[in-house]
This record gives structure tokens, C-alpha cells and sequence, in this order.
């Protein structure tokens, strides 16, 4: 064979891989500790650093942490553990207390523990995620937060095929946590019309809140009292070592939550990022999980 021929070869090689690539090599849950699901491009973009608050600076939730770290730490040291449903008052560190149970799992454990966030949107994409998941030996927490669905939104049987059904069920090497503020995912005026407009009212229902009942675990946030607000934001003041009184820092938290109209870990946060501008004295957003 001369040269030519051998150099006409490899141009029509080289036409034919650029006319039929090879396929690109699935989505990898190494390399990081954090993605984020993009089903459009099948994509897990790494996120390189998460923004989330210490485990330690979650204050009036404690029952709520021991249940949802025990359950988490278990799964990374490769034993079963359930799926969960966090569920209750917005701003009350729902989707913090997810992303701080992993980050105290790695910490336990290093890189044993990815965690992918998945948009409310993307749910009905969830079964090509888990394909991807299935043959990695990466545990992985797959996040939805603020879930819930809508009259008319057949999504939900996806979820519920996914989370406990199915032929292929869920990946052992996989665990579905979800935030949401209503209790059943569901509003309850459309329970409420499935069960007085249906011939036979209880299967109505039942088929309506037969999602939640896929997650082992159920954990309720409810709105915090003044003593408990008090202690979110003296926690963060020591955290960042503000220099206020505690007579007067607790009185300046009063008049912001009286003027939010609520108290949670929500409104703590954002009067300390108030108070420490007003005292001149910065604070990254990263530092609550220095």
C-alpha cells in the first residue's frame, strides 16, 4: 500500500468519525461533591462549592437533625436507609438541613456522599438520572426542594413509580430526599375536591397522598417561637464575632421580625447580613460553614 492510498484512508477515517462521533461518556458522579441535573443536555454540572450553612448553626431543629444525619451517615456507610420528605414552615432550614447532613457525612466520610439537585421541573426526567446513577458505586442523595404539584400535573406518578415501584426500582446506591411546604405535595383543596366529587371518596384521596407515603421518613419544620429565633441569631453573632450587646441585639431582632411579619432561620439570616452591614463589619456567605 503507498503512500497515497494510505493518506486517502485516513481522510476518509477521519470524515466518517467527524460525520458519526463517537458517543460522548455518560455523566460522572466523581470528581466533586455536588451537581446539578440538566436533562436537556444530560449534563451533572459540578458545583465546586456548595453554598449551605454548618450543621451547627441550624438552632430549634434539633430532633429534625438527628433523624435526617442518622438516616444520612447511615446510607454513606453503605447500609440501607430511606428516602425523605422534609416538609412545614418556609425558612426553616429544610433544604439547609439536607445540604448540611451530606456535608457532615463527607466530613465523617470523605467523598463517600455526592448529592445531585434535580429542579421541580425535571422530576419526569428523574428515571434517566437513576440510569446514569445505577451502574456508579458512588452513594448519591438525589435533591428536589420545594416540591410539590398542581391540578392536572401527572408527575407525581412518575415520582411515585420511581421512589417505590416500577420493574427496575430504585438504585440501592440511591437515596430521593425532597423539601416541600405542603405535607402530601398536593394542595389540599384539590384533596379535598377528589374526595366530595368522587364516586367512591377514600380510593380518591388515597390515590392523591399515596405519594408521600413513599418516603420512609417524614420530617415536620414548624414556625419557631421568640426563644428559638433568639438563639439562630446569637448563634450567628458569636459565629461571626459581632460586636453588639446581647440586650441590644436581641431587641434590634424583635423590631426585624416584627417587621417581616415571621420568625424562622430565614429572617435570622437575613438580619445578620442587616445588622453586620450596619456595623461595618463583613461577612462572607461562605463563612457560616467555615
Amino acid at each position: 500500500m503507498n503512500e497515497t492510498t494510505i493518506d486517502l484512508l485516513a481522510r476518509i477515517t477521519a470524515a466518517l468519525e467527524r460525520l458519526a462521533p463517537p458517543p460522548p461518556a455518560p455523566p460522572s458522579v466523581y470528581g466533586h461533591d455536588a451537581f446539578v441535573w440538566h436533562p436537556a443536555r444530560r449534563v451533572l454540572e459540578p458545583v465546586v462549592r456548595v453554598s449551605r450553612v454548618d450543621i451547627g448553626l441550624l438552632r430549634g431543629i434539633d430532633r429534625q437533625k438527628q433523624i435526617l444525619l442518622e438516616n444520612t451517615v447511615r446510607f454513606a456507610r453503605g447500609f440501607s436507609a430511606n428516602n425523605a420528605m422534609l416538609w412545614g414552615a418556609r425558612g426553616m432550614g429544610k433544604s439547609s438541613l439536607v445540604k448540611a447532613a451530606h456535608a457532615a457525612a463527607n466530613a465523617e466520610l470523605p467523598e463517600s456522599l455526592a448529592l445531585i439537585e434535580i429542579h421541580r421541573e425535571d422530576i419526569a426526567t428523574l428515571p434517566d438520572l437513576l440510569d446514569i446513577i445505577r451502574p456508579q458505586s458512588r452513594r448519591t442523595l438525589v435533591l428536589c426542594d420545594d416540591l410539590s404539584f398542581e391540578r392536572e400535573d401527572a408527575d407525581y406518578k412518575a415520582l411515585k413509580s420511581v421512589l417505590d415501584g416500577g420493574i427496575k426500582g430504585r438504585p440501592e446506591n440511591v437515596l430521593f430526599y425532597a423539601t416541600s411546604n405542603r405535607r402530601h405535595l398536593m394542595p389540599r383543596d384539590m384533596i379535598e375536591n377528589e374526595r366530595s366529587t368522587a364516586i367512591n371518596p377514600s380510593e380518591a384521596t388515597e390515590e392523591k397522598v399515596s405519594l408521600s407515603d413513599r418516603f420512609g421518613i417524614w420530617i415536620g419544620f414548624h414556625n419557631c417561637d421568640q426563644s428559638t429565633f433568639f438563639a439562630m441569631i446569637e448563634g450567628y453573632a458569636a459565629r461571626f464575632a459581632l460586636p453588639i450587646d446581647a440586650a441590644t441585639l436581641q431587641a434590634e431582632a424583635v423590631e426585624w421580625s416584627v417587621t417581616r411579619g415571621a420568625r424562622s432561620g430565614r429572617v435570622a439570616w437575613q438580619f445578620i447580613q442587616d445588622l453586620a452591614g450596619r456595623l461595618g463589619h463583613p461577612i462572607a456567605l461562605d463563612q457560616r460553614d467555615s
